[in-house]
C-alpha cells in the first residue's frame, strides 16, 4: 500500500531499454538499489520496465556503462496529471473560474434573519434594512460595520428598544428587543398639585379635584394649585388630583461667544480608494492616486474576506478622504449678540419641557472683553409648573 501511494504522489515511467546487455542494466540496477518493478521482455534487445523520476538521472551512468538506450514509454503519477492540468488551458480556466465564483459568492449577502420580532415590526426592519444597503447580493465589505448598522437602524424604527446585529458567513442576524406597552397603572393614591417654582398662572385645566387659585395669580414654590379634596368640609372626599396648570416663569442666561474662532469644516470633496490587505500590508485595487485636495480626514473601513465558510486572512479595506479646511469665523458684535441669543434659547429649551414657549427675551447686559462678548439675557416663559405631592392622612 505504502508503495502505490508512492507511486502516485511521487510519479513513476515506464521505460523501454534497449540493447544487447539489458541483462547486465537490470544486474546494475539492483547492484546500485535503484528500485524497478513490472520488468517484461519484449523482444531480445528490448525490455520494459518501470522507476520513480527521482531516479531517472541515476541511471544515466548504467546505460552508458550497457550500452544501452532508453525511450520514455509512459508517464504516471500525480505530478504528471498535475502538469497536463496546467497546460489544460480548458479545465485551468474552468478550476479557476469556479473558485473565484465561490469566493465571491461567499462575500456577498444571501440571507437576513430577525429574531424577537413580532411579523410587522420585522417587515419594518427589513424594509429599513434595504434603505441602508442590507440586501441579497449586496457584497458585504460594501456594507457598514454591525455598530453602524445597530445605530442607524435603531434611529429609524421606534418601535424597538434595541437591535443587535451579528454577522455569520453570508447571513445578517438581528436580535432585537421591542418597546413594551405601559401596563396599566395602578389607582393613585390621594395627591395635590403644587407649584414647583414661582411664577403668574396663566392657564389651568382641572380634571380631578378642586382649583385653588385663579389666572393671572401669582404663586410661589410649594402653594396649593389643584387640591386632592372635594366636597363639602363635613362631606369631604380625598381624590389623586389632575389637571394641568400653566404660568409664566423666569430665567436668566450668561453666555459667552468669542468674537473670532478657527476650526475645521468638511468642504464635501471626498476620494474614496480600495485595498485588498494581509495584516499591516495592503495592495491598492482602485482609487490608489493622491486626491487633487491637500487637506483631508481618513476614515477606514475593514472587512473580512471568506470563502466559503472559511475566514482568510485577508482584509478588503474601503479608504475614504474628506476634504477638510480650516476656516476663521469672525462675529461683529451684532452678530454675536444674536448667536448669544441661540445659544441661550437652546439651553431653556433643554431645561424646560416640551410643551414649553418663551414668550419673550431681553438683553439685559453685554460687554466686550478679552475677545469675546458676554451677554446676560432674561426670558419669559410659558410652561407647566404644577408638581404631585401625596396626601398624608392627618393633613
Amino acid at each position: 500500500m505504502k508503495e502505490y501511494i508512492r507511486e502516485l504522489f511521487s510519479g513513476y515511467v515506464r521505460i523501454k531499454v534497449i540493447g544487447s546487455y539489458t541483462e547486465l542494466f537490470i544486474n546494475r540496477c539492483i547492484e546500485y538499489k535503484i528500485p524497478i518493478w513490472d520488468i517484461a521482455r519484449l523482444d531480445h534487445e528490448t525490455i520494459i520496465l518501470s522507476l520513480y523520476i527521482s531516479d531517472v538521472r541515476r541511471i544515466r551512468p548504467h546505460l552508458k556503462r550497457t550500452r544501452c538506450k532508453v525511450r520514455i514509454h509512459e508517464r504516471k503519477g500525480f505530478p504528471f496529471i498535475l502538469k497536463r492540468v496546467i497546460y489544460s488551458r480548458g479545465f485551468l480556466t474552468g478550476a479557476i473560474s469556479c473558485l473565484l465564483l465561490l469566493f465571491i459568492l461567499s462575500n456577498m449577502v444571501w440571507s437576513i434573519t430577525v429574531n424577537g420580532a413580532t411579523p410587522e415590526v420585522e417587515h419594518k426592519l427589513k424594509q429599513a434594512a434595504v434603505e441602508i444597503g442590507v440586501t441579497k447580493g449586496k457584497f458585504i465589505f460594501q456594507l457598514p460595520s454591525n455598530q453602524e448598522l445597530q445605530r442607524q437602524i435603531t434611529e429609524k424604527m421606534e418601535e424597538i428598544t434595541w437591535v443587535g446585529v451579528k454577522r455569520s458567513g453570508t447571513t445578517y442576524h438581528f436580535e432585537v428587543v421591542q418597546k413594551q406597552l405601559p401596563e396599566k397603572q395602578p389607582a393613585l393614591s390621594p395627591r395635590h398639585i403644587v407649584a414647583k417654582k414661582k411664577a403668574i398662572v396663566t392657564k389651568m385645566y382641572v380634571e380631578e379635584g378642586q382649583a385653588q387659585v385663579e389666572e393671572n395669580a401669582y404663586v410661589k414654590p410649594g402653594q396649593l394649585l389643584i387640591s386632592g379634596f372635594i366636597g363639602k368640609e363635613d362631606k369631604s372626599e380625598l381624590v389623586p388630583a389632575k389637571g394641568e396648570v400653566f404660568g409664566r416663569t423666569w430665567y436668566i442666561s450668561n453666555v459667552s461667544v468669542p468674537l473670532t474662532s478657527t476650526f475645521l469644516t468638511n468642504t464635501g470633496e471626498r476620494k474614496t480608494s480600495y485595498s485588498i490587505g494581509l495584516r499591516h500590508f495592503h495592495i491598492p485595487i482602485w482609487g490608489f492616486l493622491k486626491p487633487e485636495f491637500s487637506e483631508f480626514e481618513t476614515v477606514k473601513h475593514k472587512t473580512n474576506l471568506r470563502f466559503l465558510k472559511w475566514d482568510l486572512p485577508l482584509t478588503f479595506q474601503t479608504k475614504k478622504m474628506l476634504g477638510t479646511e480650516e476656516v476663521t469665523r469672525t462675529y461683529s458684535k451684532s452678530e454675536a449678540l444674536e448667536a448669544a441669543r441661540s445659544v441661550a434659547r437652546k439651553d431653556i429649551e433643554d431645561k424646560t419641557s416640551d410643551k414649553a414657549e418663551i414668550k419673550k427675551e431681553k438683553i439685559l447686559h453685554h460687554e466686550e472683553e478679552n475677545g469675546k462678548v458676554n451677554v446676560k439675557i432674561h426670558f419669559e416663559v410659558i410652561e407647566q409648573i404644577g408638581k404631585d405631592i401625596p396626601i398624608i392622612q392627618g393633613d
